[in-house]
């Protein structure tokens, strides 16, 4: 007669925390400048407010938006704050930056939001594998902001965590 099989995980206090849950979903759009630019190096004001109030800005509806610039140019801040007014009634959420940049923005506030009450005295253990794009540095955010009240923190995979943070008991 064969041992039954016991899955200990499933029975333990673990609790698995995946960042790829909180993902947010909506588009993620690149607004590079360099198009509006004279030679991709310049801007011209007259030309750049021409080109900001002939863009059909709608098409940014619920959209998350990184503005940028990939030329060497340089861009004076109210450019992109002019950009950023003209999206704000569309975007979601505008960032200066990368698509990184953007992601880490978006998880930035995730995580400043999260409720940590349910992960207190537990033992956690951050998934570390996503499909989607969870940026590294979301990573560091949750483990501070639940640092204080894990019992303790591992990451990675149930069958295979690497111990991060363990609290002394006294």
């Amino acid at each position: 007669m064969a041992e039954e099989i016991i899955n200990r995980v499933a029975n333990s206090k673990l609790v698995v925390l995946d960042l790829e849950d909180f993902y947010p979903v909506g588009k993620r759009l690149l607004f590079d400048i360099k198009n509006w630019l004279f030679e991709g190096l310049v801007l011209r004001e007259k030309e750049f407010r021409a080109q900001v109030k002939a863009h059909d800005w709608s098409q940014y509806q619920e959209a998350f938006v990184a503005l940028t610039c990939s030329t060497d140019a340089i861009i004076p801040d109210w450019a992109f704050m002019l950009l950023s007014i003209h999206l704000e009634p569309y975007a979601k959420k505008v960032v200066l930056g990368n698509l990184e940049a953007l992601e880490t923005s978006l998880y930035q506030d995730i995580i400043q939001d999260l409720d940590v009450a349910t992960y207190k005295d537990k033992p956690i253990i951050i998934k570390g594998c996503s499909k989607k794009p969870v940026p590294s540095s979301a990573y560091i955010m949750i483990a501070h902001k639940l640092r204080p009240h894990a019992k303790s923190i591992m990451f990675g995979e149930a069958c295979s965590s690497v111990p991060l943070f363990k609290r002394i008991s006294s």
